[in-house]
């Protein structure tokens, strides 16, 4: 659990200037130091061992959770910390119907990797010179766009998101869509528009990094109990399917034994109607 002491060394009580603040925030807000307004970080505490516990959770379902923060302080913290616990990540711009035209934004996907594939088996090489610069070209805009969701195969289980005022376009998609959002919130923000505030300094590279790291490790923890639950239900499929073929082998010799009780049963009464018949005839 991070601690007041770390957060304060990164800079993350600092929030904006009085006069930018939404009232919304009032709840979170410590004070005012010449003119600017001081977070609470005992409250900071607090929510982001909340949102934590949620990244952990959604990870430990087996769910995605999409790391988003375009801003210059955000684009490399928000990259290595996805990158750590395997997430996909948009620090470039966020393009309208990320989610809510997913099928869209997947063709996208699918062209990138088609040049890709081209490069690989050669078919490059049987293209002009022209023809492999506007390729070139193509596959660098893609990949710069949609470089972090390439392994993205289906919507996620929730976003975490620096500066929401800033993302507010993925918010609001999130929010059709019924995906919960984690959020840094400044003083400028409206906690409100997410599930899982996190009052704390949106502008400062170092509190970024300690909050993304920090539910990145979460999103490790969680992707590991998902790991050993899948292994379970394996294992646990394999004994079920074992027992049923030892069932099914175990019948077929008293199925066996049945039958040849019901034709030795019929031979017999054959039989003794045979005998019968010629002893009336004599």
């Amino acid at each position: 659990m991070i601690s007041i002491e770390q957060l304060l060394e990164a800079g993350a009580h600092f929030g904006h200037l009085r006069r930018r603040w939404n009232p919304k925030m009032r709840p979170f807000i410590y004070g005012e130091r010449e003119g600017i307004h001081i977070i609470d970080l005992r409250k900071t505490v607090v929510l982001l061992d909340l949102a934590r516990q949620a990244a952990h959770d959604i990870a430990a379902e087996g769910k995605i959770v999409l790391f988003v923060g375009t801003k210059p302080q955000a684009k490399e913290a928000i990259k290595a910390a996805a990158l750590r616990c395997g997430m996909p990540y948009v620090v470039e711009r966020w393009l309208g119907g990320m989610l809510t035209n997913f099928s869209t934004i997947r063709r996208s996907i699918k062209r990138l990797a088609s040049i890709d594939k081209m490069e690989a088996d050669g078919t490059f090489d049987k293209l002009t010179k022209k023809e492999r610069l506007l390729l070139s070209r193509e596959r660098d805009r893609l990949r710069l766009v949609f470089g972090g969701i390439e392994d993205m195969t289906r919507l996620p289980g929730a976003l975490f998101v620096v500066d929401i005022k800033k993302e507010d376009i993925a918010v609001k998609e999130a929010h059709i869509l019924g995906i919960p959002v984690i959020g840094i919130v400044d003083t400028n923000s409206d906690p409100e528009q997410v599930e899982y505030p996190i009052p704390a300094n949106d502008d400062s590279i170092k509190t970024i990094e300690l909050i993304a790291n920090t539910l990145s490790e979460a999103i490790v923890e969680g992707k590991q109990i998902a790991k050993t639950r899948a292994a379970d239900l394996a294992a646990s499929g394999e004994r079920e399917s074992k027992e049923s073929l030892d069932v099914s082998g175990e019948a077929q010799p008293r199925r066996r034994l049945r039958q040849r009780r019901r034709t030795g049963g019929r031979q017999h009464a054959e039989s003794s109607s045979t005998e019968s018949g010629q002893s009336s005839d004599e």
